[in-house]
C-alpha cells in the first residue's frame, strides 16, 4: 500500500475508532442517566408518599384534647397540680394508644403545663416555648407545624400544633385561644427506611437546610450559606439546635430537561431529582452517584474503540448484544408498564380509602350529634310520658275518692319533677364541662330509678327482671346521675339483644331474664348485669369499649354508648369489663370504690319501690 493510501487508511481507522468510542460513549451516558432519571422519580413517588402520609397521620392528635374537659380546666387554673397530674396521666395514656413520640399542653405565656413523659429524662414539662413557631402560629392561626430539635431532650422531630379554646357562645365571637396543644412525631424510622433505598435522600427546610437524610454528617448543614434574616431567625427558634449550619459544597453543573440536576457534592458527582412534599413545604431530593454510570460510559467508550479496529470480527458479536439490549430494554418497558399500572391503582385506591375516611369521620361526627340530641329527647320525653300517666291516673282515682292514692301519684310527679331538674342542672354542668367530686350513692334506689325507666321496654319484651343487692343499703363512690346512665345503657342494651334473639325456627321463643346484682368485692363494690341473650360475638367481645364498634344493624346504634361507659366508669375510679356466661348470655362487670362508713350522718332516705316490668309502674 502506497504511504499516502496508509495514511489516508490510517486516519481513516483513528476516525473510525474515535467516532465510535465517542459514539458509545455518549450512548452508553444517555442511556444511563434516562434509565437513573427514571428509577429517582419512582424513588421520589415512594419517598415523598411514604413521608407525607406520615406528617398527615398525627393530625387528628392536638384538636382531640379540645375536647378533654381536664385539658381546657388545666388552662384555667394551670397552678392546680393533682389537676396537672390527672391531664399527665391523659396525656400518656393517648399518646401510647396513638404512638406518637410526645404529647404536650402549651399555655398562653407559651409554658409546657402538662406532657405525657411528665417525669422522664427530657421532658419539656415546665420550660417556656414561647419562642417556638409553632406555638405562636397556633394562638394566631389555630395551627402549627414546625420541625425541630427538642430543647430538652436533643431528639428531632415534627411538631403538629392545635389552639385550644373553650366552646363560643351563641351568636358570639370565636373565644380566645386559652393554650396549645401539641404533638411531637418522631421521623427516625423513616430516615431508617430511606437508608434501604439505593442512593441518598435528603429532606430540605424552607431555608434550604438539610434536617433528614441518609448521611448522618449532611444533616443541618445548608446548601448555601443562609441569609442575615434567616440566621438571626433559627437564633431564636433554634431549630438545629446547636448545629454550627457549615454549607455544603453544593455546584451545580446541569440542569436537564425534567428538571433533574447534575451537580458536585462533598468531592462526588450526582445527578439530582427534586420534589415538593404537600403536608410541609419541604422539598425531597434523591441523589445518585455517577461514577458508576461514567465508568459504564468509559467501558462504552472503549467497547466502541474495539469495535472500529475490530468491527469485521465483532460486527456479529455487537448485533448479537443490541439484540439482547433490544430484549433487556422491552423487558424493562414491560416490567415499568405493569410497575406503572400497579403503581397508579395504589395512588387510585389510596385516594379513595382517604376519600372513603374523610367521609366517614365526618358522618360519624354527625351522627354523634344526632345521637346526642335523641338521647336528650329520650331523658325528657321518659319522666314527662309518666308524669302525663300520673296525672291522668290522679284525675280516675279522684273521681273514685281515692284520695290517698291521688296523693301517692302527686308525690311521684314531685320526684319526677326534681328528676326533670335535676337532668337540666346535668346538662347545665355538662355544657360548662365542670365535674361533681363522686359522693356516696345508695345503688338500690338507682337500680330502681334505672328500672322504672326501662319498665315499658321490660314489659313490652317480656323480660323477668330481678335484683339482688347485698347487703341492701351497699353504697358507692360515685356520681348518682352518671352511675343511673351507665346502668340504663348496660340494660337497654341487655333488653335489645334479648328482644333480636328469637331463637331457632319452630321453637319457642327462650326465656328472656334479666338480672342485677351487686355484692361488696374488697374495698370495691361488683356490681353485675347479666341477660340470657345471645352473647357477644367473639370478633366483637375483644373491641367492645372501642368508638364505633356494635352489632347493631346500621342505623340502629353508633358504638359510643359502651366507650361513654367504660369512660365514666374510670372516672368514677372504677373499671367496666364484659364477658360471656358459660351458660348463655352476656355479663357486664361493674366495678366501683365502695364508700366510707356514715360517721354521725343521716341514713340515706328511703330508695323508691322498683317497678314491677310486668305491670305499670302507675296504680
Amino acid at each position: 500500500m502506497k504511504p499516502r493510501a496508509l495514511l489516508a487508511w490510517s486516519g481513516a481507522c483513528v476516525a473510525l475508532v474515535a467516532a465510535c468510542a465517542f459514539t458509545g460513549h455518549r450512548l452508553a451516558w444517555r442511556s444511563g442517566l434516562a434509565s437513573l432519571q427514571e428509577q429517582a422519580q419512582h424513588r421520589l413517588d415512594l419517598v415523598a408518599t411514604g413521608l407525607d402520609a406520615q406528617l398527615a397521620r398525627f393530625d387528628y392528635l392536638p384538636s382531640l384534647l379540645e375536647t378533654t374537659p381536664q385539658v381546657l380546666q388545666l388552662l384555667r387554673a394551670p397552678r392546680n397540680e393533682a389537676l396537672r397530674h390527672d391531664v399527665n396521666a391523659t396525656l400518656r395514656g393517648i399518646n401510647a394508644t396513638a404512638g406518637a413520640d410526645m404529647l404536650y399542653v402549651i399555655g398562653r405565656d407559651g409554658m409546657v403545663l402538662a406532657a405525657g413523659d411528665a417525669g422522664q429524662p427530657g421532658s419539656p414539662l415546665g420550660l417556656d416555648l414561647s419562642f417556638r413557631p409553632y406555638v405562636r402560629d397556633a394562638l394566631a392561626q389555630q395551627r402549627g407545624r414546625f420541625f425541630g430539635v427538642g430543647i430538652s431532650s436533643g431528639r428531632p422531630g415534627y411538631y403538629l400544633s392545635f389552639a385550644l379554646a373553650p366552646p363560643p357562645a351563641f351568636e358570639a365571637p370565636p373565644p380566645a385561644p386559652l393554650g396549645v396543644a401539641t404533638v411531637k412525631v418522631s421521623l427516625e424510622a423513616t430516615e431508617q427506611a430511606w437508608r434501604k433505598l439505593p442512593g441518598q435522600v435528603l429532606a430540605l427546610d424552607e431555608r434550604g437546610v438539610v434536617i433528614l437524610g441518609t448521611r448522618e454528617d449532611w444533616k443541618y448543614r445548608p446548601l448555601r450559606p443562609l441569609a442575615a434574616a434567616a440566621l438571626k431567625e433559627t437564633t431564636v427558634a433554634r431549630p438545629y439546635g446547636g448545629a454550627p449550619l457549615k454549607p455544603l459544597s453544593w455546584q451545580e453543573r446541569e440542569t436537564l430537561a425534567d428538571g433533574s440536576r447534575l451537580l458536585a457534592l462533598e468531592g462526588g458527582r450526582y445527578l439530582a431529582s427534586e420534589r415538593t412534599l404537600q403536608r410541609a413545604p419541604w422539598r425531597l431530593v434523591v441523589l445518585d452517584e455517577l461514577a458508576p454510570l461514567q465508568a459504564d460510559a468509559r467501558r462504552m467508550a472503549l467497547t466502541g474503540a474495539l469495535a472500529g479496529l475490530l468491527l469485521p470480527l465483532l460486527a456479529f458479536a455487537w448485533l448479537q448484544r443490541r439484540r439482547a439490549l433490544q430484549q433487556q430494554r422491552a423487558s424493562r418497558a414491560a416490567l415499568q408498564m405493569a410497575y406503572d399500572s400497579l403503581e397508579a391503582r395504589v395512588v387510585e385506591r389510596t385516594a379513595e380509602l382517604r376519600a372513603a375516611q374523610n367521609e366517614l369521620v365526618h358522618a360519624g361526627k354527625m351522627a354523634l350529634l344526632g345521637r346526642m340530641s335523641a338521647g336528650m329527647v329520650h331523658e325528657l320525653n321518659q319522666p314527662l310520658a309518666a308524669m302525663r300517666t300520673l296525672a291522668d291516673n290522679a284525675c280516675v282515682l279522684l273521681q273514685h275518692g281515692r284520695t290517698a292514692d291521688v296523693e301517692g301519684n302527686l308525690q311521684r310527679i314531685a320526684k319526677l319533677v326534681d328528676r326533670l331538674g335535676a337532668l337540666t342542672h346535668r346538662l347545665k354542668s355538662f355544657a360548662h364541662k365542670s365535674q361533681q367530686p363522686p359522693a356516696p350513692v345508695a345503688l338500690q334506689p338507682v337500680v330502681a330509678n334505672a328500672q322504672f325507666l326501662l319498665s315499658r321496654r321490660l314489659r313490652e319484651a317480656g323480660v323477668e327482671f330481678e335484683v339482688d343487692i347485698a347487703p341492701l343499703k351497699l353504697q358507692v363512690l360515685a356520681d348518682e346521675a352518671r352511675l343511673e346512665q351507665v346502668l340504663v345503657n348496660l340494660m337497654a342494651n341487655a333488653v335489645d339483644a334479648m328482644a333480636a334473639h328469637a331463637g331457632a325456627p319452630g321453637e319457642p321463643a327462650p326465656a328472656r331474664r334479666l338480672c342485677v346484682r351487686a355484692r361488696p368485692h374488697g374495698d370495691h363494690a361488683r356490681l353485675e348485669v347479666e341477660d340470657s341473650g345471645p352473647g357477644i360475638r367473639e370478633d366483637i367481645l375483644p373491641r367492645l369499649f372501642e368508638p364505633f364498634v356494635t352489632s347493631k344493624p346500621a342505623g340502629q346504634g353508633l358504638g359510643l354508648g359502651l366507650m361513654i361507659s367504660a369512660h365514666i366508669a374510670r372516672e368514677s375510679g372504677g373499671t367496666l369489663a364484659a364477658e360471656n356466661r358459660a351458660e348463655g348470655g352476656a355479663r357486664f362487670v361493674f366495678m366501683l370504690p365502695l364508700a366510707p362508713p356514715a360517721t354521725g350522718a343521716s341514713a340515706p332516705a328511703a330508695a323508691p319501690a322498683a317497678a314491677d316490668p310486668h305491670q305499670h309502674p302507675i296504680s
